[in-house]
């Protein structure tokens, strides 16, 4: 349970501070038991922010993030006990998925940016989407979920940092969005995500997690039958545990549980603007 007496006025003096000093310098994890440490880790930071928060732990949901990691890697932490991994790219993660079918128990949750035309890709094998941000890409991923007799969870974006490189819905416009997807039936909403700002500024940061929060308990009071914000997805490696503070369920954590990525984050997550190598999109 989130006890809000518990949010930004006790976590504020507290001064949790981001991480994201650490981006890119995480090593990597080898062995099984390189994840299973890694994963104990997290979990560790996990609990100790929800004792900050008074939340329980386990109110919040662990997504490892596997994006650019060769399936050897997967493999490993599955064997350590990931049982769910989060993939930007879809093509990246419809290959992994299809050479890893021996693994009958293993899920996939699409955490990136979506073109329409993928849309088939996603219907086919994710058990969990949380880019939504277009009533056009709400169509096309009803029209083929229907085609292929399947339903998926699904997490609503929301741009809370004001950054054109972000996609995502604007705060304004998402009740007006919300009240239009009891059309699509083959979506369950669980709740609202959301990138913060990537600042070593870590009130700055707090503030799109507030906002995201703020935003989700507004339009729950009159949110249409079927439409469930409960989740809020919100937190990575570096900020994650502001993120706890202020009521996230789902916290996407790549680095610290995979090891740091070669490449520049533009190549991960697309800017909606064209701008190059922005840092904001770190897991």
């Amino acid at each position: 349970m989130y006890l809000r007496s518990h949010s930004y006025a006790m976590s504020e003096s507290i001064g949790t501070q981001t991480r994201h000093d650490q981006h890119g310098r995480y090593p990597q994890a080898a062995t099984v038991e390189d994840f299973r440490q890694n994963i104990a880790d997290v979990q560790a930071r996990i609990a100790a922010a929800c004792l900050r928060a008074g939340r329980d732990p386990a109110s919040v949901r662990l997504l490892p993030v596997s994006k650019t990691k060769p399936e050897s890697s997967l493999r490993l932490a599955y064997a350590a006990g990931c049982r769910l991994l989060g993939e930007n790219k879809v093509q990246e993660a419809y290959g992994k998925w299809e050479a890893m079918q021996d693994l009958t128990d293993l899920r996939w949750s699409v955490i990136g940016h979506l073109q329409t035309n993928k849309a088939r890709l996603v219907a086919r094998f994710a058990s969990e989407f949380q880019a939504l941000d277009s009533l056009r890409l709400a169509e096309a991923l009803d029209k083929r979920l229907q085609a292929e007799g399947r339903s998926l969870d699904v997490f609503v974006q929301v741009n809370t940092s004001g950054e054109e490189s972000k996609y995502g819905l604007a705060p304004e416009d998402v009740e007006g969005f919300i009240k239009q997807l009891p059309a699509f039936s083959a979506l369950r909403v669980r709740g609202l995500m959301t990138l913060a700002l990537f600042s070593a500024e870590a009130e700055r940061v707090r503030q799109c997690f507030i906002l995201l929060r703020n935003l989700r308990d507004r339009l729950r009071q009159d949110a249409p039958a079927g439409i469930d914000l409960a989740e809020l997805s919100m937190g990575m490696s570096g900020d994650f545990e502001i993120a706890i503070e202020e009521g996230a369920t789902v916290v996407r954590v790549g680095q610290a549980i995979f090891g740091a990525r070669p490449l520049p984050d533009s190549y991960y997550w697309p800017s909606a603007a064209g701008a190059q190598d922005s840092p904001e999109a770190s897991s």
